[in-house]
């Protein structure tokens, strides 16, 4: 399995502002399985990005909020 960085605006009907993206971090094995997982929320989806451990250990590190959510 693979940790996705999951960049969204929270709502679907405003233009995407840069400074309102938000950021959730999904356990799955593929990016299709994230916007499966997404698509039930009424988020805008900016950007998907598969992490890599370096990545994913610099997010743990220095992210207070980091949670990772995982697909079941």
């Amino acid at each position: 399995m693979a940790v996705f960085k999951v960049f969204f605006q929270e709502d679907m009907d405003t233009r995407i502002i840069r400074e309102d993206t938000q950021i959730r971090y999904v356990e799955a094995e593929t990016e299709e399985e994230v916007r499966n997982y997404l698509k039930t929320n009424q988020n805008n989806i900016e950007f998907i990005q598969a992490l890599s451990p370096a990545h994913l250990e610099y997010e743990q590190n220095n992210n207070e909020d980091f949670k990772v959510e995982t697909i079941a």
